[in-house]
C-alpha cells in the first residue's frame, strides 16, 4: 500500500543505535528513522539493557511522538518496565510518550505458539 515500515526487535534496534553512535552515523540513522510511516519495536522486556541503550531507545522513539506511528510489543505490563530500564524517571517517560494519544491493546491470552505446539503434538499421537 506504499507505506514504509521498519520492523526490529528492541535489542536489535538498540544494537543498531549503538553501532551508529560509535561510527558517528546517528544523524543519518535519525533522518532515515523519521521517514518510516510505522516503526514496530518488538519484544521489549525479554532482555534488559544498559543506560546508553535505554537513553538511545527513548530518544529515537520520542522523535516519533505525535508525528508518526510506532508500535511497541512487550510481554511486560507497564508496572514492570522499570525492570528493563532501571531508571524510574526514564521508565515513566518511556511509558508516557508512547501511550499519550495512543491505543493500548492488552492481549492477555495464551501463547499461540504453545497452542500450535500442543496441536502438533496431538496430531503426532
Amino acid at each position: 500500500m506504499g507505506y514504509k515500515v521498519y520492523f526490529s526487535t528492541v535489542p536489535l534496534l538498540i544494537n543498531e543505535l549503538k553501532e551508529c553512535r560509535s561510527e558517528k552515523r546517528l544523524r543519518s540513522f535519525e533522518k532515515k528513522f523519521e521517514k518510516y510511516d510505522l516503526v514496530i519495536a518488538d519484544e521489549l522486556g525479554y532482555i534488559s539493557f544498559d543506560k546508553e541503550g535505554s537513553e538511545l531507545l527513548f530518544t529515537y522513539l520520542s522523535l516519533r511522538a505525535k508525528r508518526k506511528s510506532t508500535m511497541i510489543t512487550s510481554n511486560l505490563s507497564f508496572d514492570r518496565w522499570s525492570e528493563v530500564f532501571k531508571n524510574p524517571v526514564l521508565t515513566a517517560a518511556m511509558i508516557d510518550r508512547p501511550t499519550h494519544n495512543s491505543y493500548v491493546i492488552n492481549m492477555n491470552d495464551n501463547s499461540y505458539r504453545l497452542k500450535e505446539t500442543k496441536d502438533w503434538i496431538q496430531k503426532q499421537d
